[in-house]
C-alpha cells in the first residue's frame, strides 16, 4: 500500500473515532443530564360538613350535588316524630306549671275568702259577749254577790273565745295572703324549668330544618331521600366559595429558603396556564412516612413539609381537586 492510502485511512480513522466521541458526548448531555425536579401539589377548598344533633328519618333533599347556596338556604328536612311528642309534652308541663305558681300568687279562691270571712266575724262576735259575760260576772264578784268560780269560768270562756278570734283571724289572713313566699317562689321555679324544657326541645325542633351556615358548593349528598341519620352524621358536604389554596409537600432540599410571603409561579395542567400563588403556611408533617432516608449514602434523613399557597388573584376555572406543578 502506498504511503498516500494510508494517510487516508488514518485521516478517516480519526474523523470515525471524532465523531463517534461526540455522539457520545452528545447522548450523555441529553440522557444522563440531571432533569429539573417537579413538585406536584393539588387545589384544596374548605369545607364544612351539614349535620344534624337529631336523629331522624331524611325527609326532603332540597339540593343536589353541584348546586351553590347561600347562607340561610334550607337544605334538608328531617323528620323526628319523637321531638315533636316530646315538644307537646314539654308545653303542656309548662302551661300547668304556670297555672299552679298563678293560683298560688293569687291565693284562696274567693268563696274560700269568704267563707273565712265568716268565721272570723262569728268568733269576733262570741269574744264580745264573752267579754261582756265577764266584766259583768267581775263586777258582781267584786259586790260579793258571786262566788269565786263563777268569776273564773266566766274569765276562762272570755279567754277561750279570744284564742278563738285570733284562730278565726289567722285562716282569714292566710286565705288572702295566699302561699307563702317559699311556696310562691318554688313555683316560679317550675315554671322557669318547664320553660327551659320547651325552648330546649324547640332548639332540637330547628335541627330538623337543616340550612347553609356559609356561602359555597354542594360537593357531596351523603343519604338518600328516607334514609335514617344519626345524632351528628353528616347529610352533604359544602365546599365554601373564595377558600381555595394550593397544597405542596416539600421535602426539606428542595425548599431552598422558601418561606412564608414568597410568590411562586405554579403551572395548571387543567387550564393549560401558569398561575401566581403566595406562600401562607409552612410546616412539617410530622410523619415518619413522609421521611426520605438517606442514611445508606452517608448522609441525613429528609423529611416532608407542607407548604400552603393563595392565588394572588382570582382564577376563572380553578376547581378543588385540579393538579398543580411547581418546578
Amino acid at each position: 500500500m502506498s504511503r498516500k492510502s494510508q494517510h487516508v485511512n488514518l485521516i478517516i480513522s480519526l474523523i470515525v473515532f471524532a465523531s463517534t466521541v461526540g455522539v457520545v458526548i452528545l447522548m450523555g448531555f441529553f440522557f444522563l443530564s440531571e432533569e429539573p425536579e417537579i413538585i406536584q401539589g393539588q387545589v384544596e377548598v374548605s369545607e364544612y360538613r351539614v349535620s344534624s344533633k337529631v336523629a331522624g328519618r331524611i325527609l326532603e333533599l332540597r339540593v343536589r350535588e353541584g348546586d351553590t347556596v347561600h347562607q340561610g338556604d334550607t337544605l334538608a328536612l328531617i323528620e323526628a316524630p319523637e321531638v315533636d311528642a316530646k315538644s307537646f309534652s314539654a308545653q303542656a308541663a309548662e302551661n300547668a306549671a304556670s297555672a299552679l305558681s298563678q293560683m298560688a300568687n293569687k291565693g284562696a279562691r274567693d268563696e274560700q275568702i269568704q267563707g273565712a270571712l265568716e268565721m272570723w266575724n262569728t268568733a269576733q262576735a262570741g269574744l264580745e259577749i264573752a267579754q261582756k259575760s265577764y266584766e259583768r260576772v267581775k263586777r258582781l264578784f267584786e259586790e260579793g254577790v258571786l262566788p269565786a268560780q263563777k268569776k273564773d269560768e266566766a274569765e276562762a270562756g272570755f279567754k277561750a273565745a279570744q284564742a278563738r278570734e285570733r284562730a278565726a283571724k289567722s285562716q282569714y289572713d292566710m286565705a288572702v295572703n295566699g302561699a307563702r313566699r317559699e311556696e310562691k317562689m318554688a313555683a316560679a321555679e317550675k315554671v322557669n324549668m318547664a320553660k327551659g324544657n320547651v325552648e330546649l326541645l324547640d332548639a332540637y325542633r330547628s335541627e330538623m330544618v337543616q340550612c347553609a351556615s356559609h356561602d359555597g358548593v354542594v360537593s357531596e349528598i351523603y343519604p338518600k331521600l328516607g334514609e335514617l341519620v344519626g345524632t351528628g352524621s353528616p347529610i352533604m358536604t359544602v365546599a365554601m366559595d373564595g377558600e381555595i389554596w394550593g397544597s405542596f409537600n416539600v421535602r426539606e432540599d428542595q425548599l431552598k429558603g422558601l418561606k412564608s410571603g414568597d410568590v411562586l409561579q405554579v403551572y395548571v395542567p387543567a387550564l393549560d396556564k401558569e398561575i401566581e400563588m403566595k406562600v401562607y403556611y409552612l410546616k412539617d408533617q410530622g410523619s415518619y412516612a413522609v421521611w426520605k432516608a438517606t442514611k445508606t449514602t452517608g448522609q441525613y434523613d429528609l423529611k416532608t413539609f407542607e407548604v400552603r399557597a393563595l392565588p394572588t388573584t382570582h382564577v376563572e376555572g380553578l376547581c378543588a381537586g385540579m393538579s398543580l406543578i411547581l418546578r
